[in-house]
C-alpha cells in the first residue's frame, strides 16, 4: 500500500533555490542556441534613469549575451515623447534581427504604458502583456501564447517540487494584477488546479488562504502573509520584492510573506531575494528563444 507523506510543523522546509533553477534554464537556452544554430535577438528599451530599472535592464542584457543572443539596450531620455518611443518600437517590430522587444516599466507619466505595450508586435512581446497573448493564455492556447515571465517562472518552481501534474491541488493566488496575479491564476487553472484569487476586497483572506496546497503571494505588501494564513505542508511562492528601511538607516529586501514565521509550516518556500526574481530573467531568455524558433520554423519576416 502506497503511503502518503505527512507534514510536520517541526520538519525543516525546503528553501527553493531560484538562482540554481534559473541557471539550469539559462544553460538549456545556451545549449539550444548552439545546437539549433539560432541567434535570438532581444531589444530592451529604458526610458529615463530610474536606478532600479537600470539595474534590471543591465542584468537582462548580460543574460542575453551569456545565452549567445544578439542584445540591444536602447536608452531614451526621460523627456522622450510617446510618439518617439512608439517610432522606436515600430522600427524594432520590422527588424528581422530582433525576436523579442521589452519596454522596461514603469514609464514616465507623460507616456501611456498601455498604448506602448500594445504597439509591440504580439509575436515579439516576450513580456506576454499584449492583449493577443493575454487572450491566448486565458483561452488555454498555450502553444500560441507568450506567457508573462514571472508567473511562468513561478509555475516552473511549483512543478519542480510538486511534479508536472497539479490536478486536484487547491492554489491560492494573492493579488490580481495583470502582470502576475491574473496570468498566474490562468496558468494554474490550465494545470488543473482549483484556484482562488484573493485581493483587497476579499473577506477573511487568511481563512481562504489556509485551505491552499499552493500559495502564490504577489501584492507588494511586506510581510502580509503570516503563519495563521498557511496550512501545514503548503508550498509557498513569494513573488513580492519590497525594500524596507531598518532602524540603523540601512534597508533590505523582503517579500510579501513573513518568511521566518511562515517557513517552518511549509513543505517548500521561496526566499526573497533569491527565489522568484532570478526566474523572471531566465524565462525572458526562454521566451525569446521560443520566438526565434517560431520565426525559423515558418520562415517568418516582419515586413
Amino acid at each position: 500500500m502506497k503511503t502518503v507523506p505527512s507534514f510536520s510543523t517541526k520538519a525543516a522546509p525546503v528553501i527553493i533555490d531560484g538562482k540554481a533553477a534559473s541557471q539550469a534554464i539559462v544553460e538549456q537556452v545556451k545549449a539550444a542556441v548552439v545546437a539549433e544554430h539560432l541567434r535570438p535577438g532581444l531589444a530592451v528599451l529604458l526610458v529615463g534613469s530610474d536606478p532600479a530599472s537600470a539595474v534590471y535592464v543591465r542584468n537582462k542584457g548580460l543574460r542575453a549575451k551569456e545565452c549567445g543572443f544578439h542584445s540591444e539596450q536602447i536608452d531614451l531620455d526621460e523627456n522622450t515623447s510617446e510618439g518617439e518611443l512608439l517610432a522606436v518600437i515600430g522600427r524594432l517590430n520590422s527588424d528581422e534581427n530582433i525576436h523579442g522587444i521589452l519596454v522596461q516599466l514603469p514609464l514616465p507619466r507623460h507616456i501611456d504604458a498601455h498604448k506602448v505595450i500594445q504597439a509591440i508586435h504580439p509575436m515579439k512581446d516576450v513580456d506576454g502583456f499584449h492583449y493577443v497573448n493575454v487572450g491566448h493564455l486565458a483561452s488555454g492556447a498555450l502553444g500560441d501564447a507568450l506567457v508573462p515571465c514571472t508567473p511562468l517562472g513561478s509555475l516552473h518552481l511549483i512543478q519542480q517540487h510538486l511534479g508536472n501534474d497539479l490536478s486536484g491541488k487547491h492554489a491560492v493566488v494573492i493579488g490580481r494584477s495583470n502582470i502576475v496575479g491574473k496570468p498566474m491564476a490562468s496558468l494554474l487553472l490550465q494545470h488543473n488546479c482549483t484556484v482562488t484569487v484573493l485581493h483587497s476586497r476579499t473577506f477573511e483572506p487568511e481563512k481562504l488562504c489556509r485551505q491552499a496546497d499552493i500559495v502564490v503571494a504577489a501584492v507588494g505588501v511586506p510581510g502580509l502573509v503570516k503563519a495563521d494564513w498557511i496550512k501545514p505542508g503548503a508550498l509557498v511562492i513569494d513573488v513580492g520584492i519590497n525594500r524596507i528601511e531598518l532602524a540603523d538607516g540601512n534597508s533590505r529586501l523582503v517579500g510579501d510573506v513573513a518568511f521566518d514565521e511562515v517557513a517552518p509550516l511549509t513543505s517548500a518556500i521561496t526566499p526573497v531575494p533569491g527565489g522568484v526574481g532570478p526566474m523572471t530573467i531566465a524565462l525572458l531568455m526562454q521566451n525569446t528563444l521560443s520566438v526565434a524558433r517560431r520565426f525559423k520554423k515558418v520562415g517568418l519576416t516582419m515586413r
